[in-house]
């Protein structure tokens, strides 16, 4: 038996289809999963993602801590609820992790890192704050619920406290406000709008099942995989890990290279590798006949084997199969992908596939 977040009886009460990941037991699906993907798209859907770590970070070398251990810059966050994107390096600048970093005022961050890498994740920060004066948080008695879709702000946005509530019209993308123990943020890992909200563990089975009456689809994990490939977004453990960098994960426009002198970890090995060039490139497969795009299956130009699919699948909203792929430097255009032995004719694009609810592709 995995943990269980403080939603688990209410995902039990709707039938959710109840799966192990990352040391959880979570929903996968409620019925549907074609119809919760769909429900976001075009709608609104809710995810319970209280697996996922949030850590508060605080303390006089606090912004000194995380401009060492990530490759984008927090000291570009000035505002308040401003949000930043960033890869945590290893000194060979392999990812440890990719997270979002939220500035709460000066020296006061919080973040949220991935279910699966969480030990390892706190376990590295830990072991880099010997003789700063940073404090680590993690803030295990929240919740996290996304709500995601084109309607998705303005269902939820009246279940939450009245002082959040007044300030969600106003939100920015990649900006959060918060009250009390309630964060809320205009993030997503969809390709749609919508909110992330953190609030008590207690408090949250209730907006729950405010969420549900208001008549905002639950979605599971399924769901989330077709939405977050078909928005192109990376998933930690397969299109990246501490064996690739971010360079070659189609994530070099994290690394912030400028101020020159900052020093952050893996800062070396990713100039070098840089400047070596001969880059792998990340890029989307359109596969153009039958089949399925899986993880590892291997992508040709012709009879040379120039990379493989790192996430593939059915997308729902454009009725095709595709796929996220680390290929040779300069492979373009038609290619095949080889699927139980036999080579399957595929188009190399430019991800992501949707957002917005609309192809960005051309089919």
């Amino acid at each position: 038996m995995g943990l269980k977040t403080a939603l688990f009886e209410e995902h039990k009460a709707l039938g959710a289809r109840i799966v192990p990941f990352a040391g959880w037991d979570l929903p996968l699906h409620y019925g549907s999963q074609l119809a919760e993907h769909h429900a976001v798209r075009r709608d609104s859907g809710a995810f319970d993602v209280s697996h996922m770590r949030i850590l508060d970070i605080a303390g006089n070398g606090a912004l000194g801590f995380l401009r060492r251990l990530l490759a984008n810059d927090p000291a570009k966050l000035r505002i308040a609820g401003k949000a930043l994107y960033s890869c945590m390096l290893s000194e060979h600048g392999g990812v440890i992790d990719d997270l979002v970093l939220y500035y709460r005022g000066p020296e006061r961050f919080r973040t949220v890192v991935n279910a699966a890498t969480a030990g390892k994740d706190l376990a590295w920060m830990h072991s880099h704050t010997t003789g700063l004066s940073v404090a680590l948080h993690p803030r295990t008695d929240l919740c996290m619920i996304a709500v995601q879709g084109p309607n998705a702000r303005e269902k939820a946005a009246p279940l939450l406290p009245p002082q959040l509530a007044e300030r969600v019209p106003a939100l920015q993308p990649f900006f959060a406000a918060e009250e009390g123990e309630w964060f809320v943020s205009r993030t997503g890992y969809t390709g749609e709008d919508g909110l992330e909200i953190m609030c008590p563990a207690n408090e949250g089975r209730t907006l729950w099942g405010n969420l549900m009456d208001a008549g905002i689809t639950p979605c599971g994990l399924g769901a989330r995989d077709t939405l977050r490939l078909e928005a192109g977004m990376n998933l930690y453990g397969q299109d990246m890990d501490e064996g690739v960098t971010p360079l070659e994960s189609g994530l070099g426009w994290t690394v912030a290279w400028e101020p020159s002198h900052r020093s952050f970890m893996g800062r070396d090995a990713l100039e070098a590798q840089r400047a070596a060039g001969s880059l792998r490139q990340f890029v989307g497969l359109l596969l153009t006949a039958p089949g399925v795009l899986r993880r590892h299956q291997r992508v040709l130009k012709g009879v040379a084997v120039v990379g493989e699919v790192t996430s593939g699948g059915f997308a729902p909203t454009l009725e095709r199969s595709i796929g996220l792929a680390r290929l040779a430097p300069g492979a373009e255009g038609e290619c095949t992908v080889e699927i139980r032995g036999k080579p399957v004719p595929a188009r190399i694009v430019s991800p992501p596939f949707v957002r917005n609810g609309e192809a960005r592709i051309t089919l």
